[in-house]
C-alpha cells in the first residue's frame, strides 16, 4: 500500500494483518450527517465473498493471483468474521483463507470501498502462506500502521519443523508381571511417501511374528509371552526420515472412509449438529464446509485429560467438549463422515521440535479429510492448543513427527479376545484375557540439523 492511502483507521482495522483485536476509532462527523449507510460486519462478509465470486467465475472457476512469478489457482477457505472492519465511511478491510490447487494456504487481506450491496475491492495482498506470515504491521508515533516485513519468521517460531527432519526413534516397553502367559500386539511404523522407516534393532525377550492388519495394511509386531518374561524389556529403534506433510492425491477407496466405526458414529445426531455448523456453506465447496467443521472442534472443544479421555469416542466427545488429541479428531471425524466428507484417522507421535533429544510425552493423533481430488491433513488438537497454528494446521503435518499405525477398529489375526484394536498406538496386552498396561517410554535423538522450507 502507497504512503498516502494508509489511512490511521486502515492498518488499524488490519488487525495487524488478522492479528489483533481492532481497536474502534474516532469519527470526525456522524454517518447521518454525511448520509453514509450504517456497515455491519455481515455487509462487509457478503461484499467480500460477492468480489471473490466475481472473480472466480472470471477465471474459470478459480481467484487468480501471482505471487513471487507463480500463478496461484485459489478456491475460497473461509472468510474471518472475526477480522471483519468498518474502517472509516465506505472503506472495509477483510480477511479470507483460499488454498491453491497445490494444496498451500494463503491468508489474504482486502481494502474494499463502498456501501452494504455495491462493495469493490481497492487492494489484496498476500499475508500468510500456510499461518506464515509474510508481512505484519507496526504502527508509527503519529499512530499510522504501515507494512514490516517479516524477515526472520522460521519455522521453529511456529513450533514445528518444516520440510524434512530426521531421528532416531526409540519405542520401549517394560512388561508387568505375569502370573500366565500373555500376548501383545505393538504397531510397526511403515514407509511411505512421507517417511522412510528403517528398523535398526530389535531387543525383544522372546520370538515374534509380524503381522499384517486387514482394514488399513498396518504392521503389528506380536509376541506370545510367559511368566519367565516378567518385568523385562523390549526395545524397538527405528531409523526415520520424515517429509512435512500436505495435500496429496490417493488412490484409496473412499467409501470405507464415509463408515461408522465403533466410537465413531456416522448420521443421526451427527448429521443434524454436522448440517447446522456448514449451513450456508453447503453451496461453498467440500475445503469450506470441512473448515467449518474444524473450527467449530477447535472453538467448542477444550484440551483437557480427564474423564474418558484418550478413547476417541465422538459420542463422549461432542456431549464433554473434552479430551485429548483421540476426541478431537474423532468427533472430527464423525462429523465430516456425517456430512459425505470422506475423513480418517492416524497415530503416531509428535517429535519435539525445542531440543534434539530425550523423553517424548506420549503418543500423538491426527486426521486426514478428501476434498478437490487429495487428502488434506489437518492437526485439531494442536490448532486448538496453539490458535496461531490453526491455518497451518489446516492442511499441513509437520516433518517433526512419526506415524505408527492408521485407522480403527483394527483386526489381527490372531487378534485380542476383546476384538478389533480401537487404535494402536501404544501396546495392546492381555494377560489371559484380561487387559494389561505395560509401562511405555518414547524417546528420539535429532540426527540432522532441522531444515525448514
Amino acid at each position: 500500500m502507497k504512503a498516502p492511502r494508509i489511512i490511521f483507521t486502515v492498518i488499524l482495522a488490519i488487525l495487524m494483518g488478522c492479528n489483533t483485536a481492532t481497536k474502534k476509532k474516532k469519527e470526525v462527523k456522524t454517518l447521518a450527517e454525511n448520509n453514509i449507510p450504517k456497515v455491519v460486519t455481515k455487509d462487509i462478509e457478503e461484499g467480500i465473498k460477492a468480489n471473490i465470486a466475481k472473480k472466480v467465475e472470471e477465471g474459470g472457476g478459480y481467484f487468480n493471483m501471482t505471487s513471487k512469478g507463480k500463478e496461484l489457482r485459489l478456491k475460497l477457505v473461509r472468510v474471518h468474521t472475526e477480522y471483519l472492519s468498518n474502517l472509516g465511511p465506505r472503506r472495509h478491510f477483510a480477511c479470507v483463507d483460499l488454498a491453491d490447487i497445490s494444496g498451500d494456504v494463503y491468508d489474504v487481506d482486502f481494502f474494499l470501498d463502498g456501501d452494504p450491496g455495491s462493495m469493490s475491492v481497492t487492494e489484496t495482498t498476500l499475508h500468510k502462506l500456510n499461518g506464515k506470515p509474510f508481512y505484519t504491521w507496526k504502527q508509527r508515533e503519529d499512530k499510522t500502521w504501515y507494512r514490516m516485513p517479516v524477515q526472520d519468521a522460521t519455522s521453529d517460531l511456529l513450533g514445528v519443523i518444516e520440510g524434512e527432519d530426521q531421528f532416531e526413534f526409540h519405542y520401549e516397553v517394560t512388561l508387568p508381571e505375569l502370573r500366565e502367559p500373555a500376548k501383545m500386539w505393538i504397531p510397526i511404523p511403515q514407509t511411505d511417501d512421507y517417511q522412510t522407516v528403517e528398523l535398526l534393532t530389535i531387543n525383544a525377550p522372546t520370538e515374534h511374528q509380524i503381522l499384517e492388519e486387514q482394514n488399513y495394511g498396518n504392521s503389528i509386531f506380536y509376541m506370545e509371552l510367559s511368566p519367565e518374561h516378567s518385568g523385562k524389556k523390549l526395545e524397538l529403534v527405528y531409523d526415520v526420515q520424515r517429509r512435512e506433510k500436505m495435500p496429496y492425491s490417493d488412490v484409496s477407496e473412499l467409501e470405507k472412509y464415509l463408515n461408522p466405526s465403533l466410537l465413531m458414529p456416522v448420521g443421526d445426531r451427527f448429521k443434524v449438529l454436522a448440517d447446522s455448523i456448514i449451513g450456508s456453506k453447503n453451496s461453498e465447496g467440500t475445503i469450506m464446509q470441512a473448515r467449518a467443521l474444524y473450527d467449530y472442534v477447535i472453538d467448542n472443544m477444550r484440551y483437557i485429560k480427564a474423564g474418558r479421555y484418550g478413547t476417541g469416542d465422538a459420542v463422549y466427545a461432542c456431549d464433554a467438549l473434552t479430551g485429548n488429541c483421540t476426541e478431537f479428531h474423532s468427533l472430527f471425524i464423525s462429523l465430516a463422515r456425517s456430512a459425505g466428507i470422506p475423513s480418517r484417522f492416524a497415530v503416531g507421535a509428535s517429535i519435539p521440535s525445542d531440543r534434539d533429544e530425550g523423553g517424548i510425552d506420549g503418543y500423538h493423533c491426527w486426521a486426514e479429510f478428501y476434498a478437490e481430488g487429495k487428502w488434506w491433513p489437518v492437526d485439531i488438537s494442536e490448532a486448538n492448543k496453539y490458535s496461531a497454528l490453526a491455518t497451518y494446521y489446516f492442511g499441513r503435518h509437520p516433518a517433526n513427527r512419526i506415524e505408527f499405525s492408521k485407522g480403527r477398529d483394527l483386526l489381527i489375526k490372531p487378534g485380542p479376545s476383546s476384538g478389533p484394536i480401537n487404535f494402536l498406538a501404544y501396546p495392546v496386552m492381555e494377560i489371559g484375557i484380561t487387559p494389561a498396561f505395560p509401562k511405555t517410554f518414547f524417546s528420539f535423538q535429532r540426527k540432522s540439523s532441522k531444515e525448514t522450507s
